[in-house]
């Protein structure tokens, strides 16, 4: 017997096809991808960092100051690294346990506002991933949604970064600096690796806005479509 048309069983074999998992890599996704996790990384390092500041030479407590006893303590947002009586060795923790002892009004609201920008950007860097599989989210693309994020939170990086220099008149920043430390003067202190991590994380995270255009563009190539319909589901286009 000849089998009878079944248009319902054509639209149940289309609709499968529509909804299988594309797996697209291309060379500018992957690279915006392995950025966009980079920038997430380099702001959570520098926030949870204490190398802010870098202090200016002393000898450890009880003892005088001499080229080989010497050490520089360090001061971060909220933490620091100093030289204890009954340690050998430079002890590095939190000094404030509450948000309220943090040292600064303004490192307060830089705190807020690193957290903020990394929150967004550990966020992105999450769906980055699945990025490769999944290219829209509620007919949005996700590489749009993604660089609108980065561009939010690198807005709020700056605001953070903006405020910090405010808070070096505080007292606990002239017991690491001297006492002619002031807003956006240093006076004996120096800036450490973590301020600067910061600093690139923030320049990184717009570029990563920036290019998650260009990103969307290589997903959406004629190539790219061209090899779904021949019915891929691994693309790769280099």
């Amino acid at each position: 017997m000849r089998r009878a048309f079944s248009p319902s069983r054509c639209l149940q074999t289309h609709a499968s096809t529509a909804a299988m998992c594309h797996v697209i890599v291309t060379c500018r996704s992957m690279l915006w991808t392995l950025l966009s996790i980079l920038a997430a990384f380099s702001e959570l390092i520098a926030f949870l960092s204490s190398d802010w500041l870098v202090g200016f030479p002393r000898a450890p407590e009880g003892k005088h100051l001499h080229p080989g006893d010497a050490y520089r303590p360090t001061l971060g947002i909220y933490g620091r690294c100093v030289h204890l009586p009954l340690r050998r060795k430079l002890f590095c923790g939190p000094y404030a346990v509450h948000f309220g002892e943090i040292a600064s009004g303004f490192w307060q609201a830089t705190s807020i506002f690193l957290a903020a920008g990394i929150l967004l950007l550990c966020t992105v860097a999450f769906i980055s991933v699945f990025s490769i599989c999944f290219q829209s989210i509620m007919k949005k693309s996700i590489f749009n949604i993604c660089g609108l994020l980065q561009a939010i939170a690198g807005l709020f990086l700056i605001l953070g970064l903006l405020l910090y220099p405010f808070g070096w008149g505080s007292d606990r920043v002239c017991m690491y600096c001297g006492p002619d430390a002031a807003s956006y003067r240093l006076s004996q202190c120096s800036l450490g690796w973590a301020f600067y991590s910061a600093l690139g994380g923030t320049a990184l995270t717009f570029l990563c806005a920036v290019f998650s255009a260009q990103a969307e563009i290589a997903t959406s190539s004629d190539r790219v479509q061209e090899e779904i319909e021949e019915g891929k589901s691994l693309i790769c286009l280099l």
